[in-house]
């Protein structure tokens, strides 16, 4: 009997949990000036994707940048082969979009890091760009030139926000 070879990227995504919830893509450079406007924080967004065909509850599951600026998911279940986009402003949750209800821009123009997990606190999948780009699972994203303005780092970033919840 012979035994098949499969590429590792098969094996990979075979086991149970493995890659079912996703970063599917970061729009870390709102179009256009970073003014802290509504419209321009709601313009930088995370798309998280259920890549299979069940759905996956959510709760307590955290995205987060590397600095740690942090927003906890409360009450959202993801159905299979759907995403959500997870905006920085303010706006009114639906199944598709939630909102992190901040005031300020999170995501790093130059070089920043997208990190999910799970409510246990175990690293789902993370995205970078700019200095140490790439996705963990090596999907090959380019993302681009990574021009723009930086986001404010002010001191008192993030002192107000605490940790969002939805």
């Amino acid at each position: 009997m012979a035994a098949a070879a499969l590429p590792a990227s098969a094996v990979q995504d075979r086991g149970p949990d493995r890659q079912r919830v996703v970063i599917s893509h970061v729009q870390y450079n709102a179009p256009g000036p970073d003014t802290r406007s509504n419209r321009s924080l709601n313009g930088e967004w995370v798309n998280i994707t259920n890549r299979s065909s069940q759905s996956v509850n959510l709760r307590g599951w955290t995205l987060r940048n590397s600095e740690g600026d942090r927003y906890t998911f409360r009450h959202l279940r993801l159905d299979g082969r759907s995403t959500v986009k997870v905006h920085t402003g303010i706006g009114r949750d639906t199944r598709h979009d939630v909102y992190q209800d901040r005031r300020e821009h999170i995501w790093d123009n130059r070089s920043d890091r997208a990190t999910l997990t799970n409510r246990r606190g175990a690293v789902v999948d993370t995205e970078s760009w700019g200095r140490g780009r790439g996705h963990d699972r090596d999907r090959g994203h380019d993302r681009g030139d990574n021009r723009g303005h930086d986001r404010d780092r002010g001191d008192n970033r993030g002192n107000d926000h605490g940790d969002r919840q939805r």
